[in-house]
């Protein structure tokens, strides 16, 4: 890596945000052939007045930018200095965003390669928690001569490289660095400025065809990572290939944290019917048992489907299988091993009136067809044996919430006896959704989904996420807390 025209880059800002906030101070150094040939630094007028804060952390004044060039005028000597050089810095998305958007304003395209040096150390040092640059300063023992300013910190950044390349074995950086500097094969449809624009943050993710068909929804924690991932040159996965052939559009959808991207894949799966996404689809449908709710029927259980299971009786059904065959292998499974009689359980076809079903001639049943065990006593043992397969029962007095939070980005996803309700952006917002119109729809994807997000807020192993158990519709009271008993 050391070979190529390299450019380790450092700014100071005004915030963190590069659409508005603008650059205080450049520091650049400069390398060829695994050499320094120069150092360059900059302070810049941002037009507009640094944060106290922000000139309490670096030392920049507004006095001392106040006669310093603006980026406009440096922007053209700096867009020749770093064209073709592979760009370097301490988490570089931040610095790379604010170079693109202020080369944006004054007309120019500037587009480069570039190397996180944040991550390169996370990727060679995983036993280490932190990897931010005073704790690499600590942990290499490198020299900093004014830290918070451009060129200081850019010049720690090629002294870490140099160590890294000295004591660590070039095998293991240069598999490192492939990750990072895999050049997307992108499709033919897809400009380069689109999957640039891509946050890293949790979201769903669609592609289409060129005649705007779906052919694939996922979902990340980190949208961008995971959409370039697709594109990566190697293909290691056959239907990124296939997906790669036929792209010509990508949309996305950002959400407040997993939970939301998780329902979202959910639903737009089986709203969209994706072409890649056919396992998903396929799953989608299930099989169930219905118990209706008598010790003394003579058909205690019924065999019902996705569409059947309303949310009012979910709590009388057991288990969820994926084809019919399963359902009743599972049901003659558990007929075998208690010596329940398959005819009143619809397995046998059914004789005449106290005619013993072919199990019982053969002492595997104990006579329930011909009056040898009550229909209680044998429905109570059925009812037993059922129990292992019976959905988790709904834990809370009504509806809940679980809110989920990401800088501005507030989002309650609202459910109902394991149903989804929908996802409220504002708290308003809540009302509308608990007034659903009609039977809500059982899905048992999002049962799935949200039993696991419970017993991770019981176990705490989500911290992102808060319960909010609702009240009666009329006072709309709620208690907001970080854990609840799991079902």
């Amino acid at each position: 890596m050391l070979n190529q025209p390299l450019i380790f880059l450092d700014l100071e800002t005004t915030g963190a945000t590069a659409t508005h906030d603008r650059i205080t101070e450049i520091g650049l150094v400069e390398v060829a052939d695994g050499k320094l040939v120069g150092k360059w630094s900059q302070l810049v007028n941002p037009e507009e007045s640094i944060p106290p804060f922000i000139q309490s952390l670096t030392g920049i004044s507004n006095d001392m930018v106040r006669d310093a060039p603006t980026f406009d005028e440096l922007a053209p000597a700096l867009y020749e200095r770093l064209q073709g050089k592979l760009l370097i810095a301490h988490n570089v998305r931040f610095d790379y965003g604010f170079l693109k958007n202020e080369f944006a304003r004054v007309g120019l395209p500037y587009r480069s390669r570039v190397l996180c040096t944040a991550k390169l150390s996370r990727k060679l040092f995983p036993e280490h928690r932190r990897h931010n640059l005073d704790s690499l300063i600590e942990r290499w023992q490198l020299t900093c001569t004014a830290r918070h300013r451009a060129l200081g910190d850019a010049e720690v950044l090629w002294e870490f490289m140099q160590k890294l390349s000295a004591q660590v074995d070039g095998a293991l950086i240069d598999s490192a660095l492939k990750t990072q500097l895999a050049t997307p094969s992108l499709p033919a449809g897809v400009a380069l400025e689109t999957l640039e624009g891509l946050p890293e943050s949790p979201g769903v993710y669609l592609f289409y065809d060129e005649k705007s068909a779906p052919l694939y929804v996922g979902k990340s924690v980190n949208l961008r990572s995971r959409v370039w991932s697709h594109f990566s040159g190697d293909h290691r996965v056959a239907k990124d290939m296939r997906i790669t052939e036929q792209v010509a559009r990508v949309e996305w959808i950002e959400t407040a944290g997993e939970l939301g991207a998780l329902i979202n894949e959910s639903r737009l799966i089986k709203e969209l019917l994706p072409v890649h996404n056919r396992r998903a689809r396929r799953i989608s449908n299930f099989y169930s048992w219905e118990w209706d709710g008598s010790l003394d029927s003579a058909a205690p259980l019924k065999l019902v489907t996705a569409g059947d299971a309303q949310m009012a009786r979910l709590e009388n059904l057991y288990g969820t299988f994926r084809a019919r065959h399963a359902a009743v292998a599972a049901l003659t499974g558990i007929a075998e091993e208690q010596s329940l009689c398959p005819m009143l359980l619809g397995l046998e076809p059914t004789r005449r009136k106290d005619a013993p079903c072919f199990a019982h001639q053969l002492k595997r049943c104990r006579g329930a067809c011909c009056g040898m065990e009550s229909l209680r006593a044998h429905n109570l043992r059925l009812l037993e044996a059922l129990q292992s397969l019976r959905l988790a029962q709904w834990p809370f007095k009504g509806a809940i919430g679980l809110r989920e939070r990401a800088g501005e980005r507030n989002e309650v996803h609202v459910f109902d006896r394991w149903c989804f309700l929908g996802t409220a952006c504002s708290e308003a917002d809540i009302y509308d959704k608990l007034e659903v119109r009609g039977a809500p729809v059982f899905d048992l994807d999002i049962y799935k989904i949200l039993l696991k997000a419970l017993r991770q807020l019981r176990s705490k192993g989500n911290k992102g996420v808060n319960l909010i158990e609702f009240g009666p519709l009329s006072s709309l009271w709620y208690r907001e807390q970080e854990a609840v008993a799991a079902p």
